[in-house]
């Protein structure tokens, strides 16, 4: 036998999911970084030549590849389309006759560090709905651990739908 309830008339219902703060329509229904299952990040250091740069992108079919100081920490990034377009144009030569090599440095885009630039910290915790934000106004996210000591990731735009294909609207 049923049992049913009557409720006064000024009841108002409650809804446990309404104190979730997610979006109305997030298309990544709650998902964060580490959902993406991104590779481990492929960085180069500083001091890399050119010539070995050109090569190590190529076999990972990389388009930007962050750049690390001798203390792992992110100085900026080589545009492997562009440093590709120097390399042909004979404007980034793999030999320097001073110090036998060119290196990296010499053709990243180094990241804006003043005061004034807003850091954005992208961890596998991040709401995807953050980092797709955050890539509207950037080409990747450098994934770092919580204290920025470590980049573990890079994520972009089509790694975020490639997500979205994958586990369906």
């Amino acid at each position: 036998m049923a049992t049913s309830i009557q409720l006064p008339s000024d009841a108002v219902p409650f809804n446990i999911f309404a104190s979730i703060s997610m979006p109305p329509n997030d298309r990544y229904r709650g998902a964060v970084v580490e959902d993406l299952q991104l590779p481990p990040a492929f960085c180069l250091p500083s001091t890399e030549s050119v010539s070995r740069a050109m090569e190590l992108a190529y076999d990972r079919d990389f388009s930007h590849i962050p750049v690390l100081n001798h203390d792992r920490r992110p100085l900026g990034y080589v545009d492997v389309a562009v440093l590709k377009e120097k390399w042909e144009a004979g404007t980034a030569s793999p030999v320097c006759i001073a110090i036998r090599t060119t290196t990296v440095s010499k053709y990243m885009t180094k990241f804006n560090r003043s005061a004034s630039q807003h850091y954005t910290l992208i961890t596998p915790l991040t709401p995807l709905a953050e980092l797709a934000e955050f890539l509207r106004d950037n080409i990747f996210a450098l994934v770092t651990d919580q204290g920025r000591n470590f980049v573990l990731a890079v994520a972009t735009s089509q790694d975020l739908d490639n997500f979205v294909t994958r586990r369906g609207r």
